[in-house]
């Protein structure tokens, strides 16, 4: 029995640094990448810090209650029993001079503004994790993959987890985005994964990039990055994407904290606001928002109209798989604050009405 144990160990830590030093895991920055990076203020001793301090997890709680609790203490709902319904959209044939929003599941969207295609964390593998049998997606009714994304003038790349940025997604995304716009350090596993690094726009808190008409601007989150041990060689960042029609916000990932009414008043107000909504826990609520502190924050931002993300596709959470939706909504009308839950693939226009509905009542 010794004998089996020890081969079984020793099989594991073969397989972990095989899957270590494996393509899908990314690169870690060097050369002048890295040299840029030690000197910026909030990159210490090889790591990148939030502004305000930022436990992993709530003070009070213990690695092995958090652990013990994610594996053993998920709702009954926390997946969905049957497809959940999603609408086709053929993004290649929507005419240019139509400024639009498609989400096709947590986090990951199409912008089309000025006649400019964007792509947001796009995500089509059928997990999010770095093997295929970890935090596997739901079941949909309609299934979007690389194949029906049309070619993109700016792929924009928030940070470097596993459900932002998918290496067998953008591997097959080659060639098909313009140039990209991400966070300062994330262009070493785009690099390595063959991105032209003359195309990758890597960006600090408070640095732009204009393309043509669309000017983008890193900004503060309070999060964290890394796609193995190590965690924070990479940066997280939110976006303010400013056109010649809208001033919207593309949040990433982040827990609540003072950046949001800073963001607000020196960059808001905001049209739109995309903003992370679910895959919560209180155990690690500094780097995930609330339901309730997402509607919170948007107000903060100064937001005409609220657009949750980061739900409906993934169980990285322990909660039911609608409640993120269930909460905002009665949240975002408590505090008289403009939401709209579009239907993944539904076409929201930017430039006029939209009729959502609360789909999620729907599915099961």
């Amino acid at each position: 029995m010794l004998y089996i144990l020890l081969a079984i160990i020793i099989v594991v830590v073969i397989l972990i640094f095989l899957l270590g030093r494996s393509d899908n895991i990314g690169a870690l920055a060097s050369g002048e990448r890295l040299h840029r990076m030690e000197s910026l203020k909030t990159f210490k001793e090889g790591v990148f810090d939030n502004i305000e301090v930022t436990p992993a997890i709530k003070e009070g709680v213990s690695q092995v209650t958090m652990l013990r609790k994610f594996f053993f203490g998920k709702d009954k709902r926390n997946v969905p029993s049957s497809p959940l319904p999603v609408i086709q959209t053929d993004l290649k044939n929507i005419p240019l001079d139509q400024d639009v929003y498609v989400w096709f599941g947590h986090s990951s969207y199409f912008l089309q503004i000025d006649g400019k295609r964007i792509l947001v964390d796009p995500v089509f593998s059928k997990h999010a994790s770095p093997v295929p049998f970890g935090v596997k997606a739901f079941d949909m009714t309609y299934t979007y993959t690389i194949e029906h994304m049309p070619d993109v003038d700016v792929l924009v790349i928030t940070h470097d987890h596993f459900d932002h940025l998918d290496y067998a997604t953008l591997k097959k995304y080659q060639g098909k985005a313009k140039q990209i716009i991400t966070s300062i350090g994330v262009g070493a596993h785009l690099e390595k994964w063959g991105y032209p690094t003359e195309k990758i726009h890597e960006l600090y808190w408070g640095e732009s990039e204009t393309i043509d008409s669309l000017t983008f601007t890193a900004n503060v989150a309070r999060h964290f990055s890394g796609r193995w041990f190590k965690r924070n060689t990479s940066l997280w960042s939110s976006f303010v994407l400013k056109t010649s029609k809208y001033n919207i916000f593309i949040g990433g990932d982040s827990g609540y904290g003072k950046h949001f009414k800073e963001i607000g008043e020196h960059y808001g107000p905001f049209d739109f606001t995309i903003i992370e909504n679910g895959q919560y826990n209180d155990m690690w609520h500094y780097i995930h928002l609330m339901p309730e502190e997402a509607v919170t924050a948007a107000k903060e931002l100064q937001t005409k109209t609220l657009i949750p993300v980061h739900n409906s596709k993934f169980p990285l959470a322990n909660h039911a798989w609608d409640e993120p939706m269930i909460r905002i909504s009665a949240e975002a009308k408590k505090q008289n604050q403009e939401l709209i839950t579009p239907q993944m693939g539904q076409v929201i226009y930017l430039d006029k009405p939209n009729q959502t509905h609360p789909w999620w009542e729907e599915a099961k």
